[in-house]
């Protein structure tokens, strides 16, 4: 039995027996219906759907974010990756028929499902276990659950909240660009004083601004001179002879918090890839700490299957960016070089080896 439903049957055993002066479910929200909902299908009105065309719209972004927050939250757990577009649609079915039965517009849980992971869960087999076992805790349990006591629950929540914080990436974290450092902090202290709804809202908004301004400060305008002619050529590719067992993936244009997604291929068929994979950075416009740790999770599971990822060219802001974010740590000194030709060598000195 996990721990945590150890802890849980423990505390509320004790509360029932001992008869302990503290809130309860019961207490707290009065008593669970021990039934299933009668299912109404809703009266539709045009005058109330356009009114509630925005608050409808809110709530099914801000649900389909929490949702994918917790579908990360889970693969960082696992080390499995999940399919975003099958999330959303079975969210959305849910969230169809719910109404009907007097539910409320539900979204993935990140305290739930990180719990979940904690006790063990591997497969979609949990959901459709911890669905169960609140339909048998409505039909038969209502009254035990209800004196179920609200300081365990915390307690719980406390452990698991800990657990999902994922703190040794902190230092890591704080040491990314300025601009990074400030959405963090700004959507973890509006998570701990206000809400998770307005902390994402706000995050996602200030994301989506600095996604602008990065963009926008990636267009250069320069004098081609005989000297930059001569710093191109080292990165080029022409007449240079690639080895068989080396494969090189080019990265074009801004990789930002909303284009890591566009690292999956390669990601999907990591066991089909030569054993030297080198990541060309030349035309890589900027990145951010999401670029960063997305760069850093292909380079680690390259390396846990026995294959060696090998970055190289990357401009100002990138290079900068990943010099900052202690990139050469996680993926070997070595393996961060300056141009095209320098990852070939690099490579052949690996096949060598």
């Amino acid at each position: 039995m996990p721990g945590i439903a150890a802890g849980l049957i423990a505390c509320t055993a004790a509360t029932w027996l001992l008869a302990l002066p503290v809130e309860t479910i019961g207490s707290r929200f009065g008593a669970l219906p021990a039934r299933l909902p009668i299912p109404h299908i809703p009266t539709f009105s045009l005058v109330t759907a356009v009114s509630l065309l925005g608050p409808a719209l809110t709530v099914a972004m801000l649900g389909a974010i929490e949702s994918l927050l917790s579908a990360v939250v889970a693969d960082r757990l696992t080390g499995d990756r999940h399919e975003p577009n099958v999330e959303l649609v079975a969210q959305g079915i849910a969230n169809i028929v719910s109404p009907m039965f007097g539910g409320l517009p539900a979204t993935g849980a990140i305290a739930r499902t990180a719990t979940n992971v904690r006790a063990g869960a591997r497969t979609p087999v949990a959901g459709m276990i911890h669905a169960v076992v609140l339909l048998a805790l409505l039909l038969f349990g209502a009254p035990l659950a209800s004196r179920i006591p609200m300081a365990g629950l915390a307690a719980i929540l406390l452990v698991v909240s800990f657990h999902m914080g994922e703190w040794h990436h902190l230092p890591r974290t704080l040491r990314q660009t300025r601009t990074d450092v400030a959405i963090w902090l700004v959507t973890f202290a509006l998570t701990v004083l206000a809400d998770l709804t307005v902390a994402v809202q706000v995050g996602m908004v200030l994301a989506a601004l600095l996604y602008i301004r990065r963009v926008a400060a990636t267009t250069s305008v320069e004098e081609l001179t005989n000297e930059a002619l001569a710093q191109a050529r080292i990165h080029t590719l022409h007449d240079r002879e690639i080895p068989p067992d080396v494969s090189i993936v080019v990265i074009r244009g801004p990789f930002l918090f909303g284009a890591t997604e566009q690292l999956r291929p390669i990601v999907d068929r990591i066991d089909r890839l030569p054993p030297i994979v080198i990541f060309r950075l030349r035309f890589m416009s900027a990145i951010d700490a999401t670029g960063v740790h997305a760069l850093e999770d292909v380079a680690l599971r390259l390396r846990a299957s026995g294959r060696t990822a090998i970055f190289c060219g990357a401009r100002d802001q990138p290079a900068a960016a990943l010099a900052r974010a202690g990139f050469a740590d996680v993926v070997g000194a070595a393996n961060v070089c300056p141009h095209i030709q320098a990852a070939l060598d690099r490579a052949r000195q690996q096949r060598a080896a």
